[in-house]
C-alpha cells in the first residue's frame, strides 16, 4: 500500500486511490495541482506576450534601419533642423539645405464659418481690421439653445451678430460686398485693400450722403482698378454688381471731387491685352493689330520696332497682318483721325 500511494505531482489526479487517502486529502492535493496548473499556464501566456513585444521590436527596427537617412555630406553625425515654413531640412553646422519639401505631418488648425463646431481651436477671436473704429474687437453672440433663439424658418437667430457700431456694421458689409465683386472679376488683393481704403475715407466723409453704399462700393472699385494700373470698364463693374452704369458713373465724378483725387487716362491699349487673352487670341494678333494702327496715324512704326518690344519675330506679324488687313475698313472705329488712308495702308 505504500508503493501504491507514492502520490507524485506528475500522476494524474484520477489514479489515487480513494482507500489510501481521505475525501479532504483528495480536495487538498487537487486544489494545489490546479494552482500549480493555473501558474503554468499563466508563465506561458507571460513568455508568449514578451516574444511577440520583442519580434515586433525587432521587426520595426530593422525597416528603420533599411530607410536610407538624411545627413550632411559634410557633417553626418549633425542633427538637421526642419524649417516646415519653407519645406527645408537645414545642417545647422555649415547651413547647407540637405532636404527640400517637407512636408508638415503637424495638426493644421482651421476653422470655417460654416463648420459645426462652435469653437475656434486656433484663436479666440477674429483679427483686427484697422478700417473700423474699434478695430473689429466685437462680441460674438453664440448659438443659442431655446426656441426663442430661432426664427419662425428655423434659423438661428443671433449666432454670429456682433454688438458693434451701425456705422463699422455698415462699412463691414460694404467690405464684403466689395471682396465679393473683386473675386468675381479675378481681382487681386491689393485692389480689394485699395477700394476699402477709399470707400472708408467716402463714408467718414459723408460727402455722398444719400448714395446708396453699393453703389459707392463699385465706384470705389472703378477707381482702384484705375489707380493700381489694371483698368475695367463701367460696364465690367456695372456686371457684378446691382448697380447701373449711369450711377456707378456719378459716384465716381463725386468721389475724385470729394477726395480730391484724380485717374490716369485710360486708352483701347489698356484692355487690349487682357480682351486678346480673354478671346484666346495669340499675341501676333495684338501686334499685328499694332502694326496697322500705327500705319494708319502719324506715329508709324515698324514691324522689325513691334517685334523687339513684343517678343515677337516679324515674320509673325506680317502673317498676322495679311489675316487682318482685308478687314481693315470695318476695324477701325469711326472717330479715327487717319494720317494715312486704310486704301493706302501697306500690303505685305
Amino acid at each position: 500500500m505504500g508503493s501504491h500511494c507514492s502520490w507524485p505531482f506528475s500522476r494524474p489526479v484520477a489514479l489515487l486511490c480513494y482507500d489510501c487517502v481521505g475525501e479532504s486529502s483528495i480536495k487538498t492535493h487537487l486544489c494545489a495541482s490546479l494552482r500549480h496548473i493555473r501558474f503554468l499556464l499563466s508563465v506561458c501566456l507571460l513568455c508568449l506576450v514578451v516574444g511577440t513585444a520583442v519580434a515586433v521590436k525587432m521587426a520595426s527596427t530593422s525597416r528603420l534601419d533599411a530607410l536610407p537617412r538624411v545627413t550632411c555630406p559634410n557633417h553626418p553625425d549633425a542633427i538637421l533642423v526642419e524649417d516646415y515654413r519653407a519645406g527645408d531640412m537645414i545642417c545647422p553646422e555649415c547651413g547647407l539645405v540637405v532636404g527640400d519639401r517637407v512636408i508638415d505631418v503637424g495638426s493644421e488648425w482651421r476653422t470655417f464659418s460654416n463648420d459645426k463646431a462652435t469653437k475656434d481651436p486656433s484663436r479666440v477671436g477674429d483679427s483686427q481690421n484697422p478700417l473700423l473704429s474699434d478695430g473689429d474687437l466685437s462680441t460674438m453672440i453664440g448659438k443659442g439653445t431655446g426656441a426663442a433663439s430661432f426664427d419662425e424658418f428655423g434659423n438661428s437667430k443671433y449666432q454670429n451678430r456682433r454688438t458693434m457700431s451701425s456705422s463699422d456694421r455698415a462699412m463691414m458689409n460694404a467690405f464684403k460686398e466689395i471682396t465679393t465683386m473683386a473675386d468675381r472679376i479675378n481681382l487681386p488683393r491689393n485692389i480689394v485693400d485699395r477700394t476699402n481704403n477709399l470707400f472708408k475715407q467716402v463714408y467718414e466723409q459723408k460727402s455722398l450722403k444719400g448714395r446708396a453704399n453699393d453703389a459707392i462700393a463699385s465706384a470705389c472699385l472703378y477707381i482702384a482698378c484705375r489707380q493700381e494700373g489694371v483698368p475695367r470698364t463701367f460696364k465690367e463693374i456695372c456686371a457684378v454688381s446691382r448697380i447701373s452704369k449711369k450711377e456707378i458713373g456719378r459716384c465716381f465724378k463725386l468721389i475724385l471731387k470729394a477726395l480730391e483725387t484724380s485717374v490716369d487716362l485710360i486708352t483701347t491699349g489698356d484692355f487690349m491685352s487682357r480682351f486678346c487673352s480673354n478671346l484666346c487670341l495669340p499675341k501676333q494678333v495684338q501686334m499685328a493689330a499694332i502694326y496697322m494702327a500705327s500705319q494708319a496715324s502719324a506715329e508709324k512704326r515698324t514691324q522689325k520696332e513691334i517685334g523687339d518690344i513684343a517678343g515677337v519675330a516679324d515674320v509673325t506679324i506680317r502673317q498676322s497682318y495679311r489675316l487682318i488687313y482685308p478687314r481693315a475698313p470695318d476695324l477701325f472705329p469711326t472717330d479715327f483721325k487717319f494720317d494715312t488712308p486704310v486704301d493706302k495702308l501697306p500690303q505685305l
